[in-house]
């Protein structure tokens, strides 16, 4: 079994990247038991949180070296560059190597609506494919909009039913039409190898 912690910067985060982790894994036949570290207070406080138990581990305050880490972050129109070098501020060179780095462009809730046939089997139709647009609330609302439309009323914003639609996923499909989501997932799979 594969140590995996994570660090993001929200639950949304977090309820979408677990099972999709264990999604990944279990497709490749590695078991994997993903601790969350760090999952609330935003960017900021993920990447201080992150960068200081990297530090404890280091230092040998802190014990339980995972065998890989998640580090999830909105790229929030900034471009998953920039923030993939945002994060690696605050890793230290050894532990990059085995970092996967989920980034999405612009917010995690684009690659909820990634595949329209996921969304469909979770809420007996599809959703809009979304576009590639940088507005700030665009893609929360339209992840809100397209599960009301079924007729069922989000608690968290749709959020709630990630693990679902994670299940559903077409993975290569997702690959083929989201570069973030295509880039953690190629870098999670080497990991996992």
């Amino acid at each position: 079994m594969l140590k995996v912690m994570l660090f993001v910067e929200d639950l949304a985060h977090e309820l979408f990247l677990i099972p999709l982790v264990e999604r990944i894994a279990g497709d490749r036949s590695v078991v994997v038991n993903v601790e969350s570290r760090s999952v609330r207070g935003g960017r900021g406080r993920m990447l201080s949180e992150l960068g200081q138990f990297l530090k404890d581990l280091e230092s040998g305050k802190a014990v339980g070296m995972p065998d890989l880490f998640v580090v999830g972050t909105d790229a929030n129109c900034k471009g998953q560059l920039e923030r993939q070098k945002e994060i690696e501020k605050r890793i230290p060179e050894k532990f990059r190597e085995f970092t996967a780095y989920a980034i999405p462009d612009p917010h995690i809730e684009r690659w909820m609506l990634v595949d329209s046939h996921a969304f469909k089997q979770q809420f007996g139709q599809g959703c809009n494919a979304p576009g590639t647009k940088c507005d700030r609330d665009r893609y929360k609302d339209q992840l809100f909009s397209q599960i009301c439309a079924s007729g069922v009323t989000p608690q968290l914003g749709g959020m709630e039913h990630a693990e679902s639609i994670v299940s559903c996923l077409d993975i290569e499909h997702c690959i083929r039409n989201d570069a973030s989501f295509k880039q953690f997932v190629v870098r999670l799979r080497r990991l996992l190898a």
